[in-house]
């Protein structure tokens, strides 16, 4: 695991100096060596810059930017079947000096060209520069794991794994994007292909950009798509088959993630998707594996009992460590840059704390997120078809006219549930929730903090709306039912944007590699062929992977509700991290920044502060928004 960062400078106006200073502000992401490369020619300066964490070969042959012939490479992340890749180009006559998938995945650039990323298993961000053609492509992994940025304007292109890079360049202009903003307060994190910043960009998934040299012509490219893979025929194939070919899968991705030269441990919550990683691995060996668990002393909120019984059970060196409303107020100082644009999922805080134990051990560590996403996990998937079902037996006409009139009723003026918790924004969301047109419509919904409406209420300036992945519902064939299309969707949104970012740089802060063995694209191109109701059948969520995961826990052990893995910011901000939302939604200080409507934004706050039942996650919004602007602008 790396970190990159370069630029492509037409007009000729950057240096070794800028690229080294782009370079190691993200040093956390690779603490063990550094790397920088700058070209110049008649028409454009090229700059390649890599901070290593070693990983595979712990030997200076690792060393990147890595060159062979006219072609060089930065890269961050690991190709987990890069040694029979290396064998099939051993077998065509290349020759390796190290033992690092870097210099595979050099090779097998040389020899297939851009078609070599098909071959590549696993997660990857990479910069190639290739003379021969004069292009450079910058490629990211499949399914998002791991971040790519690039900034375009006036004639000058940068990239990066984070945004702090950009900073560090005179040609990155800090212009807020105020539709990005809405977006943020929308889903608590700000969504591909957009940035907080103007001209700023995320690479989508499963995409590569291309810069013509030449021409200055840069393209943006699709080779992979998981609406691609639900929308082939679903397979008739028996519940057994099915099984049976998951669990195989399962194994191979499991066992692909723990190949490295270094410690491996694993993130272990007691929940499906972390026990099923963790029993099959240490099922397979004799050695103990390490486990992490973070717990919480608030009632409701700690799962760290049952993965301490789930260690137990499997005989793992497990640790665990309660995080305490102490331990929140030295994380979220950090927040803002650690995520370097505004990001307000609350288990930011516990992950880094886990990811912070876990270092103290290993240098790499597992996590089993995209689970929800593959195998129907959370309970918005049943919540949203309830809803579904419900206003399918409303007659559109009815549908609109309700809706209207619901428009013309002010939530605030309805006796006994104006004063309800989040009324106001419930209201809103049946009424959008009306016209909805499928379930991913109804999800969109559901997902969302704030209607679009309310958004603008909060902000001085009236923002556009942006398309997002969550529009593409549209581009799912018929015979994907509501559950495969909800998967689709969430797959291409919330797990790319929310989840990986969060686990990809609460991990990274502390120089720890971490690694998704669900997101092993061979499984969702699998299940995603499934019919839903080997996932979702009778309202029994991940059916299929419940059914694996008692081969080896006992069923009573693992049947139990969901938690998730949220921190009680509602139960600490009233005490310690009160003083929080005096200081950064203090009026004067709204006043001068200009970006929030302050009249709306301090009635929330006192509101709140007051006993109201105002929802804490739109005020943690704000405030993380505002302790981002200060780190930043």
């Amino acid at each position: 695991m790396c970190g990159i960062a370069g630029f492509v400078d037409f007009n000729k106006k950057s240096n070794l100096d800028i690229l080294k200073r782009m370079t190691d502000v993200s040093d956390h992401r690779g603490p063990d060596d550094s790397g920088y490369k700058f070209d110049s020619s008649e028409n454009v300066e090229i700059g390649l810059g890599h901070r290593r964490l070693s990983i595979l070969d712990l030997t200076s042959h690792g060393h990147q930017p890595m060159r062979f012939e006219s072609i060089d490479i930065v890269y961050n992340g690991e190709v987990y079947n890069f040694n029979e890749i290396k064998q099939e180009l051993e077998d065509l006559g290349y020759d390796f000096e190290s033992h690092s998938d870097t210099e595979v995945i050099l090779k097998a650039y040389h020899k297939w060209g851009l078609e070599a990323v098909h071959k590549f298993n696993g997660m990857f961000a990479m910069a190639i520069y290739d003379r021969n053609i004069s292009k450079l492509f910058l490629i990211r992994d499949r399914s998002g794991i791991k971040p790519l940025f690039y900034y375009h304007k006036n004639n000058t292109l940068l990239f990066a794994s984070e945004l702090k890079s950009m900073h560090q360049h005179h040609a990155f202009k800090k212009e807020i994007d105020i539709d990005a903003v809405a977006l943020f307060l929308q889903l608590q994190y700000i969504p591909e292909p957009h940035s907080i910043f103007k001209s700023c960009f995320k690479l989508r998934a499963g995409h590569f950009l291309e810069i013509d040299l030449v021409t200055q012509k840069i393209e943006e490219k699709v080779y992979w798509d998981v609406i691609d893979h639900y929308n082939k025929p679903k397979l008739d194939i028996s519940e057994e088959e099915a099984i049976e070919e998951t669990e195989k899968l399962l194994k191979s991705a499991f066992e692909y993630r723990m190949v490295s030269d270094v410690p491996v441990g694993i993130f272990l919550s007691g929940g499906y998707d972390s026990s099923l990683v963790t029993s099959i691995l240490q099922h397979q060996r004799s050695e103990k594996l390490k486990t992490f668990t973070i717990g919480f002393h608030e009632n409701g909120f700690d799962e760290a009992p049952y993965a301490k019984q789930v260690a137990e059970y499997l005989g793992t060196e497990h640790h665990e460590y309660y995080c305490t409303q102490k331990d929140a107020l030295a994380i979220i100082p950090k927040l803002a840059t650690i995520y370097d644009e505004p990001f307000s999922d609350a288990s930011a805080i516990p992950t880094t704390l886990v990811s912070q134990l876990a270092r103290q051990e290993v240098t790499v560590s597992l996590s089993a997120d995209g689970g929800d996403e593959i195998f129907a996990g959370y309970d918005k998937y049943s919540r949203t078809m309830e809803y579904y079902k419900y206003f399918s037996k409303v007659p559109n006409f009815l549908k609109s006219s309700v809706a209207s009139m619901m428009g013309g009723v002010n939530p605030n003026s309805i006796p006994l549930l104006k004063d309800t918790f989040n009324f106001n924004i419930r209201y809103k969301k049946m009424q959008n929730m009306l016209m909805a047109k499928n379930a991913v419509d109804i999800m969109k919904n559901t997902s969302i903090f704030l209607t679009f409406n309310e958004v603008n209420n909060l902000l001085n300036n009236r923002a556009k709306i942006l398309s997002t992945n969550l529009d593409k519902g549209n581009l799912l064939e018929s015979h994907n039912d509501d559950i495969n299309s909800m998967l689709a969707i969430d797959y291409k949104t919330f797990m790319v944007d929310d989840i990986l970012t969060k686990v990809d740089r609460a991990t990274m802060s502390v120089s720890l590699e971490g690694r998704e063995p669900f997101l092993d694209y061979r499984i969702i191109e699998f299940v995603s062929s499934l019919p839903s109701h080997y996932k979702y059948q009778n309202g029994r969520k991940k059916h299929i992977l419940k059914e694996i995961t008692h081969k080896y826990l006992p069923k009573e052990m693992m049947d139990r509700p969901k938690m998730g893995f949220v921190v009680p910011i509602q139960e600490w901000f009233k005490d310690e991290l009160k003083e929080y939302f005096l200081h950064y939604l203090d009026e004067q200080r709204l006043k001068k920044e200009g970006i929030f409507n302050v009249q709306e934004v301090v009635k929330l706050r006192d509101n709140y502060l007051n006993g109201g039942k105002e929802n804490i996650d739109n005020l943690w919004s704000i405030l993380m928004f505002e302790m981002w602007y200060e780190k930043w602008m």
